[in-house]
């Protein structure tokens, strides 16, 4: 048994389950009118309600008992300091420094990095800023249109995210496209309308030797070289994010349009680099200025706050609650703003590939159960599709709703009814729907005794499903950086109190290792036995069934 699962404080928990367990949330509010104000936190302008929680002020008290217990301020300071608690990797984990906005130094391997972000961050500003003055000008002297992001993961999921949520704050005569799939689809679908003249191209991978993103990469080179005619001005068409600098210079592109990434910044938390250029490009300098100044306060507040007062402290132990105690292994994002259509998916990779774990700090198997499987979807659209299982489905489903008070153009007719559904879901989940309630409901509509004895099984909803709400003015740079933090520091203390490394992701080699060695396999049509049968028999089914088999593959 772990020494995590043995605590006393956990064990208070596990006992407090069983009293709580069959409470009903409608129950809890109407015996405390004060639960809304006792259960709610702010931030700026940012709302943090999560009273339509199973919890009652023991469960809090208990709660951060266990935050306390597992050191989680102390381990929030080590982070913020530079020390070493990717131990796996024996790295820093900084993300914090790339939006700080003190002037603290900040100290890696006794080298203050504050200097060097600033100096990268300027390039970024100078190089952004002369694609969105049309001062750039391509190999035929004309201005960029089109942007083209090409990466994989971390490279591709923060930037395009945060580029759709600020679409209203972007150049709308400067498109910015993201491919990320080395399926040829993607590429040649974002290719296909795009003028060679007045594409630029942002090849980000931390190595460059990323599969995936070096198999598009070299597509989009040979692309331009075909339209262009030649490969002499390549560098006033790409660009390169990587630590790998000989590799990006012998693709062709030029120290000056080379940006840098850092070991001690992990691909998922890496937004806020340079990995951002496509954001800043997309929106300006300054507005990514407020995107950084939003990531700072949130950090701030959840470095300086106490613990029963702080966010993502609250967010990450409600988390645990249901996923430990609760034993709900799922976790649902769902955003009511249009423009946010892409932060469940950035939120996917942020939390699974941090605490998708089963091995602790000590090398050790725990004996709990760590990250939940996180999906989501536009709050709207997913009412019309997976709601029904969080309503009366049989598993329990705890769930995020994120809502802009206004939106930038907000026309009231299609706000006020779009927040109508946002407080209306937060409601049935919570409330449900009784029998005595869906009796009364059913007669009213007319139906006669026999009818509403064969409906009213359907007509009843168990309520008792949880939700958070964070509700914010609307949906500008600095409150998105604030939200992005507060997740990315949820996440963090989650893996604290699990005591697991948040900051590898050693589970994403082992596929990748394995695509290299069948690489070479699918390069002739001779039959594979050196599998499993399943994994033979598909790759041979696959040589057998491609056109032109392996001659057409060495011709191409």
């Amino acid at each position: 048994m772990s020494k995590l699962t043995q605590s006393s404080v956990w064990l208070a928990l596990k006992k407090h389950y069983v009293d709580i367990e069959h409470v009903h949330m409608r129950d809890m509010f109407d015996a405390d009118s004060s639960r809304y104000s006792k259960f709610s936190l702010q931030l700026g302008n940012i709302l943090y309600d999560y009273s339509k929680n199973r919890i009652n002020d023991e469960t809090v008290k208990l709660l951060l008992q266990l935050a306390q217990a597992e050191n989680v301020p102390d381990w929030t300071a080590k982070m913020f300091d530079g020390e070493l608690i990717n131990h796996t990797e024996c790295r820093a984990v900084l993300h914090v420094a790339l939006r700080d906005r003190g002037d603290k130094p900040i100290m890696v391997n006794g080298v203050d990095i504050l200097p060097e972000i600033k100096l990268e961050r300027q390039r970024v500003y100078q190089l952004a800023e002369k694609i969105r003055s049309r001062q750039w000008r391509g190999a035929t002297n004309q201005a960029i249109t089109d942007v083209v992001n090409i990466g994989i993961g971390g490279s591709h999921l923060g930037p395009m995210m945060a580029t759709e949520a600020l679409r209203p704050y972007t150049l709308h005569d400067l498109n910015v496209h993201f491919v990320s799939n080395i399926d040829e689809n993607h590429i040649n679908d974002t290719l296909e309308f795009l003028n060679p003249e007045t594409t630029f191209f942002i090849i980000a991978s931390k190595t460059f030797t990323t599969q995936d993103t070096m198999v598009n990469a070299e597509t989009a080179r040979q692309w331009y070289i075909n339209k262009v005619g030649d490969d002499a001005l390549i560098n006033r068409h790409f660009a390169a994010v990587t630590s790998n600098i000989p590799l990006a210079m012998k693709f062709g592109i030029s120290a000056d349009n080379i940006f840098k990434m850092w070991d001690w910044v992990g691909g998922r938390y890496s937004l806020w680099s340079a990995i951002g250029l496509p954001v800043v490009i997309a929106i300006g300098a300054d507005m990514f200025e407020e995107l950084l100044n939003g990531a700072y306060e949130a950090d701030q507040h959840f470095r300086t706050t106490p613990l029963q007062e702080n966010i993502p402290v609250m967010m990450a132990v409600l988390g645990i609650w249901y996923n430990n105690f609760f034993q709900s292994q799922t976790m649902a994002i769902l955003p009511y703003d249009q423009h946010l259509h892409r932060f469940p998916s950035y939120l996917q990779q942020a939390d699974m590939e941090s605490n998708g774990k089963y091995v602790d700090r000590e090398g050790h198997r725990v004996d709990y159960t760590t990250g939940p499987v996180v999906f989501g979807e536009i709050g709207i659209a997913g009412q019309h599709a997976f709601f029904q299982l969080l309503h009366q489905g049989t598993k329990l489903v705890p769930a995020d709703i994120l809502a802009p008070v206004y939106s930038l153009r907000c026309v009231a007719r299609h706000h006020r009814a779009l927040m109508s559904n946002v407080f209306a879901q937060t409601e049935a989940l919570m409330r449900g729907k009784t029998a005595i309630e869906a009796r009364h409901e059913l007669t009213a509509e007319g139906y006669h005794y026999d009818q509403i004895e064969q409906l009213l099984p359907y007509k009843i909803f168990p309520g008792n499903r949880p939700t958070s709400t964070l509700l914010f003015d609307t949906l500008d740079p600095k409150t998105l950086g604030s939200i992005i933090a507060l997740y990315e520091h949820k996440i963090f203390v989650q893996g604290i109190i699990w005591n697991i490394n948040s900051f590898d992701q050693w589970g994403v080699e082992l596929g990748k290792q394995l695509a290299k060695n069948i690489l070479s396999e699918l390069n002739d049509s001779d039959n594979i036995d050196s599998h499993d049968s399943s994994t033979n028999g598909l790759i041979n089914h696959y040589k057998h069934r491609r056109p032109g088999g392996a001659k057409k593959l060495h011709e191409a």
